[in-house]
């Protein structure tokens, strides 16, 4: 594992941190919506780099270390973060690597794939949707925004909201500990929890899933209750020869639990290629 590193990318500041061998494929993570690179965990992370990967995991914009900008008024776009990542590759000297997008950053790796498809190896969409009309909506309970200026009222709300889209696979102290780590590590943490969904969503230039060229995983958990499990099978049904990995139990993202099964099949994806 390397330490965190700050990029100048595109005009920002990217931080990112690696695990492996750089002579291994590379694995580009990339999370959701306000969730900095500590929400793909270092012993995941770990799990991957021990099958063969080089894995990257960084803060995206408004995120963790990386450039925050002012609450509510975003400068940049899906399109953005898309050439953030192939620019942090190119920091790292890396040609091709396998891209994961979790959420809503599968707008992002969507992008990647389309425009920039001799920078991608392969797509994995995890716990995302198509955003099709005519899918099932979440189904969350209400969470009332907190008050910014009170940090255990903040972190009490992330908590619940990682509880809400959890499923049965929920572990109190774990949320506590990387809601505290995440907190303790932004810029702006009102910023990471407001400026991703303040920006313009305009995905890839000319394109979209039918137009992915490489091998495309769907890893979709079986009760997710933000894109319900419909999501995944169109998601799969969309793009060319898509496989879909069902987590049974999970809800949106990858539990501890499964981990190693989730690091299977994505080393499958990524072998040989």
């Amino acid at each position: 594992m390397t330490s965190e590193t700050l990029y100048p990318i595109n005009g920002a500041e990217i931080c990112a941190e690696t695990f492996g061998d750089a002579a291994d494929p590379a694995v580009l993570l990339i999370h959701g919506g306000s969730a900095s690179m500590l929400w793909w965990d270092s012993e995941l992370c770990g799990k991957l780099a021990v099958r063969g990967r080089y894995v990257i995991r960084y803060d995206q914009r408004d995120t963790g270390r990386s450039t925050s900008y002012p609450v509510g008024r975003p400068p940049y776009s899906t399109r953005d973060l898309a050439a953030d990542a192939v620019g942090l590759l190119d920091a790292l000297g890396i040609d091709r690597a396998h891209v994961v997008g979790q959420s809503m950053s599968g707008g992002t790796a969507l992008t990647l794939g389309v425009d920039y498809p001799s920078r991608v190896a392969s797509v994995t969409f995890v716990s995302t949707s198509t955003g099709a009309d005519g899918l099932p909506p979440p189904s969350l309970p209400h969470l009332e925004r907190p008050d910014f200026d009170d940090p255990a009222a903040v972190e009490e709300y992330v908590v619940r909201s990682i509880e809400a889209e959890s499923a049965g696979y929920f572990d109190e102290a774990a949320a506590h500990d990387l809601v505290r780590r995440d907190m303790a590590r932004a810029r702006d943490y009102e910023a990471s929890l407001t400026n991703h969904y303040a920006m313009a969503f305009d995905g890839p230039v000319d394109g979209g899933f039918a137009d992915l060229s490489m091998p495309v995983l769907v890893v979709h958990g079986s009760v997710d209750p933000v894109f319900p499990p419909a999501h995944g099978e169109a998601l799969r049904a969309a793009v060319p020869d898509g496989r879909l990995v069902v987590l049974e139990g999970a809800g949106h993202g990858v539990p501890p639990e499964l981990w190693d099964v989730f690091a299977d099949a994505l080393s499958e994806h990524t072998a040989s290629r």
